[in-house]
Formats: C-alpha cells, structure tokens, sequence
C-alpha cells in the first residue's frame, strides 16, 4: 500500500520539475539592455544589465510578471 505522505511528495515533485522546465523553455530578452528602467526611469545596476535585453529595474519587472501592469 502506497503511502499517502509518497504520493504527495511525488506529485509536488512532478509540479516542481515541470514549472522549472517550463522556465527553462521560455525565451530570455536578448540584445543591449536599457541603462535606466522603462517604466520609472530609474538607473538599472551594471550586473543587471550585463544579463542582456533587461528593459525595467526589479520591482518594475515585478509588477509586470504579476500582471499588475
């Protein structure tokens, strides 16, 4: 008899790994990234911008991702 507990612990592994395939899979910005953000014009820090194609500062970007603009 299978384990309640096992079964739960397999299905949240089976989400974990499909949300982070999922992220893997999706496309990343790519290009010359903005020195100040897009949506406050605040300056973007230099590590931030050397990952390519970044357009807004975290917490713009944050907002964006959560669709709260």
């Amino acid at each position: 008899m299978v384990c309640p507990f096992d079964r739960a612990q397999a299905l949240e592994q089976r989400q974990r790994d499909q949300a982070i395939a999922a992220q893997l899979a999706s496309s990343r910005p790519s290009g010359p990234s903005r020195t100040h953000c897009e949506d406050c014009d605040k300056p973007i820090p230099e590590k931030r911008q050397a990952l390519g194609g970044i357009r807004r500062c975290v917490p713009c970007q944050t907002l964006v991702e959560q669709g709260n603009r």
